[in-house]
């Protein structure tokens, strides 16, 4: 028996995650001292709310090896193999923690392992270990195939406001100050667990998310079928215009929406959103 576990980043709706059997494990949203767990005392449009209310933006932070040990060894004791994944170990020290509490457990009965990726870009990987997991594989060639899998994930998002980056400490003022009065919405891409700006599109959010349409186009014929993510915080007529033009496009393909969690939109900010699928 193999249980599979990721963390709140992955922002997978609770329909999915109760078809799947998933376990997901929340991370933390901090405004001073008070914290809240992120998908479970606090949700996306109150995150919002609280920002608006406070004039400052929360601090993440990770869930600790002792929660993550406590959480594994649940199923370990009933006889289960555990795989665990959930936010790029380079963006997060709940990989590392996962390690820890994996070490302590055993090796040979939880594997940890980096998604390399954020939101329903770890959403994938995971519902490919849950079709891996009903076809009766072990948690150690679940684990094998998600790592092989990590590097075929495709993740792109539109930043609508540098606000957040800039309040975040991820973009300079400068970069700010340029984006905004020349119009910029950053595509930001994830590759090998790093966020990059991918490209610069000037003009209303439409021109960039039509490039992000040419992205996904250009993969077509190496497409995996599977399903395709339309994630964003709060972005609800570019949800429906992409959600369009890519049912049009991959007629039979499921095209699942999702909404940002807390901690991903703490970062990237009201407007985001992005189009996340897997190549073959």
């Amino acid at each position: 028996m193999v249980k599979i576990i990721t963390d709140s980043t992955c922002d997978l709706t609770e329909e999915l995650i109760k078809k799947n059997n998933i376990e997901v494990l929340p991370l933390y949203v901090n405004f001073g001292q008070e914290t809240f767990k992120d998908g479970v005392e606090i949700n996306t449009p109150k995150l919002y709310e609280e920002v608006e209310k406070r004039k400052a933006l929360p601090k993440t932070s990770a869930i600790s090896a002792l929660e993550l040990e406590e959480s594994f060894r649940k199923w370990t004791d009933m006889g289960y193999e555990v795989v665990y994944t959930g936010i790029s170990g380079q963006m997060s020290s709940t990989l590392q923690n996962a390690r820890l509490a994996a070490k302590e457990i055993g090796e040979d009965k939880v594997f940890a392992v980096d998604s390399k990726n954020l939101s329903t870009g770890i959403s994938l990987l995971v519902l490919k270990a849950c079709k891996d997991r009903d076809a009766g594989l072990s948690a150690k060639e679940i684990a094998a195939n998600m790592e092989k899998n990590a590097e075929k994930v495709y993740t792109q998002f539109v930043i609508e406001t540098m606000e957040y980056l800039h309040k975040g400490g991820r973009c300079s003022g400068i970069a700010r100050f340029a984006a905004t009065v020349l119009r910029i919405k950053p595509i930001i891409q994830v590759r090998e667990g790093k966020m990059s700006v991918q490209q610069k599109p000037i003009g209303k959010t439409k021109v960039a998310l039509d490039r992000m349409l040419d992205q996904i186009r250009g993969d077509k014929d190496r497409l995996d079928p599977d399903c395709i993510f339309i994630t964003h915080s709060i972005a609800t007529e570019s949800a429906a215009y992409l959600n369009e033009m890519l049912k049009k496009e991959f007629p039979g393909v499921p095209i699942y929406e999702t909404m940002a969690g807390c901690v991903i939109s703490s970062h990237c900010g009201r407007g985001c959103i992005g189009i996340l699928y897997m190549v073959k």
